[in-house]
């Protein structure tokens, strides 16, 4: 039986875990036994990730030069509060395989929240005396601005985005020369952004017989691996058939083939989804750093000005936490703020 994208990615994220957690101590690979029923194969795959650049510092600032595999849980124990905030300093800057890294607050919050986590696995064992690392502070995350494409009274960057797309307007001639081959796809892929607020996987997993055009309604494989049913409107539907018409073949079934292929008639990769939203964003805002997350920022705020129902959002979203959706939808409060000083009479 063939397997499906998300299979294969599952196959992936599990195969590099291993290789990762076979140059760690002993005892990692008990926490990733410990923690598969409970977390997905990519969650693990950056918890190897992030156990690798801890074990790492500890060979290099604690141990000094102690071989990786032969840090012990007993070493673990001897680690107080301020070698974890050693390590988050660490963190600004480090090295890791060959290669300089960098860490933003977010980043050193991520992998403080791993190292927690792996203590406390051990905790709970009695195998560590203390969850140690839960004594320190987290970084402080500073709220970032909304990045999103704007479209109001003064400026549509919205429709100037699909413009570009559908007729290549201000693209170098070199792009223009591959625009032809690739237009229809493209204009499918950044409606589709806009139009359902899809993450970036979740479009890159999508084949041909997910998307019904009788119903305008898609099959989505949300975080997780639930499939569920999502629902565009006609600017979409119209890009989704135009593009399908040129992957139709009356000799074969295409219902099992990737939607978005590559110039190589390959499932198209996340990257190079990446690279085609930046093309085009570069052209309509080059103040503004725009990816898929920002296209899908884009309709959830879109989607609360329409609706007024965080709820709703954050369903189409896929979000479990309606505070995740508030994120989306932040603008909306600073346009309120502006309309009420504004208009308010003294």
């Amino acid at each position: 039986m063939k397997t499906s994208y998300f299979e294969q990615r599952e196959i992936s994220c599990i195969e590099r875990t291993n290789a990762i957690v076979e140059t760690l101590p002993y005892y990692v690979s008990d926490f990733f036994v410990g923690v598969e029923l409970r977390t997905s194969p990519l969650t693990r795959l950056n918890y190897a990730y992030d156990l690798r650049v801890f074990f790492s510092f500890l060979n290099k600032k604690v141990f000094r030069n102690k071989e990786i595999e032969r840090i012990s849980l007993s070493d673990l124990a001897q680690l107080d509060v301020s070698d974890f905030e050693y390590y988050l300093s660490y963190l600004s800057h480090y090295e890791i395989n060959g290669k300089k890294e960098r860490c933003t607050e977010t980043g050193k919050a991520r992998k403080l929240s791993t190292v927690r986590a792996f203590y406390k696995y051990f905790f709970n064992k009695n195998l560590l005396p203390a969850n140690t690392p839960m004594k320190v502070s987290m970084p402080k995350i500073h709220e970032k601005e909304i990045i999103r494409l704007d479209s109001n009274e003064k400026i549509d960057e919205i429709g100037n985005m699909l413009y570009t797309v559908e007729t290549g307007a201000g693209l170098t001639k070199r792009q223009k020369d591959f625009h032809e081959s690739t237009k229809l796809r493209d204009t499918a892929i950044i409606t589709l952004f806009l139009g359902t607020g899809i993450r970036i996987s979740e479009l890159v997993g999508l084949n041909c017989g997910d998307i019904d055009l009788r119903t305008n309604s898609f099959v989505a494989t949300r975080k997780g691996g639930n499939r569920v049913v999502l629902y565009f409107n006609q600017k979409v539907a119209g890009a989704l058939n135009d593009y399908l018409i040129t992957r139709k073949n009356d000799k074969d079934d295409i219902s099992e083939q990737p939607l978005f292929l590559s110039l190589q008639n390959n499932r198209i990769s996340i990257r190079q989804v990446q690279e085609l939203v930046k093309k085009y964003a570069k052209i309509v805002s080059p103040l503004k750093k725009i990816t898929p997350h920002k296209l899908r920022s884009t309709f959830g705020t879109n989607l609360y000005r329409q609706t007024g129902d965080i709820y709703v959002v954050a369903d189409c979203l896929g979000h479990k936490d309606v505070n995740t959706t508030k994120k989306h939808y932040a603008a909306i409060t600073e346009d309120i703020r502006k309309n009420a000083g504004q208009n308010l009479e003294l």
